[in-house]
């Protein structure tokens, strides 16, 4: 069993919420739970598109399926689905929301460092909130609690 793919279970369950091939003209259609196993992989995974493994067709035709499903509603009609059950099984608490940041990608300045900048380039000097408040400038939540002047140091 691969582990991004649907079990027959967890398939049973969605299989009548993803729209089936309706054209009557050219190539037959590729199978429904490959395309969605292979978007699985690339959701778990992150990796590139182009990337995806030749075991679930060309990664073209899978990011065409995720485009139209998407756009079309077919994956908040999954969760709405899987939410109706799970809350009838009393499996969600409501009451409790968590996000998973653990894949989210910051760039490195985001945690601190610095830009990466060559030496050439020159750099604005740091605008001081009482500065931003002399020019006329519009409270923001950088500057607003502290609206004072603070003391320039010394070079």
């Amino acid at each position: 069993m691969n582990r991004h793919a649907l079990t027959d279970e967890q398939w049973q369950l969605i299989q009548p919420l993803i729209p089936r091939h309706t054209a009557r003209t050219g190539r037959p259609p590729r199978d429904r739970r490959l395309m969605l196993d292979g978007i699985f992989w690339i959701l778990g995974t992150g990796a590139p598109w182009r990337d995806l493994p030749d075991r679930f067709g060309p990664w073209q035709t899978v990011y065409d399926h995720f485009r139209k499903w998407r756009k079309s509603g077919v994956f908040a009609q999954i969760i709405q689905t899987l939410q109706i059950k799970l809350d009838r099984q009393g499996l969600i608490d409501w009451d409790l929301w968590c996000v998973d940041g653990a894949s989210v990608r910051a760039t490195r300045a985001a945690a601190g460092a610095g830009k990466k900048v060559s030496g050439g380039t020159r750099m604005n000097p740091k605008t001081t909130h009482w500065a931003a408040a002399e020019a006329g400038l519009d409270p923001s939540s950088t500057w607003s609690l502290t609206v004072r002047e603070l003391p320039w140091p010394s070079r």
